[in-house]
C-alpha cells in the first residue's frame, strides 16, 4: 500500500488496532484453553487426594475419567492442528 493508500485509510487505524488486539486476546485464550499442563497437574493433585484420603475411590474414578476425557480432547485438537501444518 502506497503513501496515498495509507493516508486514505488513516481514519481506520484505531479500528485495525482494536481488531488486532481482539485477535491477540482470542489467540492467547485459545492457547490457554488447549494447554494440557493444567489437566496433567489436576490429575497429579487428584491422585494425591486419593492417597491422602481426602476423596473416595469412587470420587477419584469419576473425576479421573473427566480429566482423562479432557486430556484426550486436547490431544485430538493438537493432532488436528499438526495435520493442518
Amino acid at each position: 500500500m502506497g503513501l496515498f493508500g495509507q493516508l486514505v485509510t488513516l481514519p481506520l487505524a484505531p479500528l485495525r488496532g482494536a481488531v488486532w488486539v481482539a485477535g491477540q486476546v482470542a489467540e492467547t485464550a485459545e492457547r490457554e484453553y488447549y494447554d494440557p499442563a493444567p489437566v496433567k497437574s489436576a490429575l497429579v493433585r487428584l491422585e494425591q487426594d486419593l492417597v491422602e484420603g481426602r476423596i473416595t475411590a469412587e470420587e477419584f474414578d469419576r473425576r479421573e475419567d473427566e480429566l482423562l476425557d479432557r486430556l484426550d480432547e486436547l490431544e485430538q485438537y493438537q493432532r488436528r492442528l499438526d495435520a493442518r501444518r
